[in-house]
């Protein structure tokens, strides 16, 4: 903090001074009709607007508001992710992926748009408010092992990291997209399902829907680096199964089965870094699940109809 003294001459200056420009400026008046200016540096923090249905197409002039999508994303090279300055130099797959159709939501879950992959994960509109749907599948086998993927460092974001068993969006189309709770956790159990075998090679019929668990839904940001993120809210999914494993290496970099007591030695490990959704997830009620996985006390932990905010 400076401080500036300005002498008037006798008698002391009259009225208020009322408007100065940024930084602030306080006036004391001081003995000896001495006027002390003190200056403080003050940071103005604009928070985005609210997200809405009524707004996010003037927003977000990229969200489709229909969210009328009958069919998965055409691999097409011309496609604007593959056409677009942000994603020039990444992998040709994980770029195509960017095409992908999220569902951007309000703050309280309801759907009100559909936009791409690389709209939803730009840090420009994350910052802005752009908010859209996830989920968190937690597989363990039959001895009560956590299976975990290290991300292949193909991935535009959080390349390399390890993280929990598979971390991915519904998309904007039939069977995917839901608006109240049932329909919507229908729906990320289809993704669940769908990107189980895409990432990791399991077949669906060796993790049904009907073995999901649906736990709870967590809202979180988090920056990848200067340029992309996530903006989500997560819905956190838990299966028991044994399956057989085949990963797709554009996507799975290497996978582990851990014990609670080796996830924790994990984190403990500096050359090793994990997703931001795993690290909150574990920090907060991932453990303590655990501890329950396989007895009927863990059906008090099922089903929350709140939404975390971390």
């Amino acid at each position: 903090m400076a401080e500036i003294t300005i002498l008037f001459p006798f008698p002391s200056p009259q009225g208020r001074i009322d408007k100065y420009n940024t930084p602030l400026w306080s006036f004391i008046l001081c003995e000896r009709h001495t006027l002390a200016v003190t200056m403080s540096a003050t940071t103005t923090t604009t928070e985005p607007p609210k997200i809405t249905a009524e707004n996010v197409a003037t927003l977000f002039p990229e969200v489709d508001t229909s969210l009328a999508r009958e069919v998965l994303p055409k691999a097409d090279g011309n496609s604007s992710a593959a056409s677009s300055n942000e994603l020039a130099g990444y992998d040709d797959e994980q770029v195509r992926l960017m095409d992908e159709v999220c569902i951007v939501l309000d703050d309280d879950d309801k759907p009100i748009g559909s936009a791409s992959k690389k709209t939803c994960h730009l840090m420009t509109n994350i910052d802005r408010g752009l908010l859209h749907r996830a989920f968190s599948v937690f597989l363990f086998d039959s001895n009560k092992r956590l299976l975990l993927q290290q991300r292949a460092t193909e991935k535009i974001t959080f390349p390399d990291m390890w993280t929990n068993t598979c971390c991915s969006h519904p998309l904007g189309i039939a069977g995917e997209t839901g608006s109240e709770l049932d329909a919507a956790i229908l729906g990320v159990k289809r993704a669940a399902q769908r990107k189980l075998e895409h990432e990791l090679g399991i077949k669906p019929e060796q993790v049904p829907l009907d073995k999901f668990d649906f736990f709870t839904r967590i809202h979180y940001k988090a920056p990848s680096d200067g340029k992309w993120g996530e903006h989500e809210i997560d819905y956190i999914l838990f299966i028991q199964a044994d399956v057989e494993l085949k990963p797709s290496p554009n996507e799975v970099r290497d996978t582990k089965y851990v014990s609670a007591d080796e996830l924790k030695t994990m984190f403990e490990q500096p050359g090793l870094k994990f997703t931001p959704w795993f690290k909150l997830i574990c920090n907060s009620m991932l453990f303590e699940w655990w501890s329950h996985l396989g007895s009927p006390t863990l059906e008090k932990y099922k089903g929350e109809k709140g939404i975390r905010r971390m």
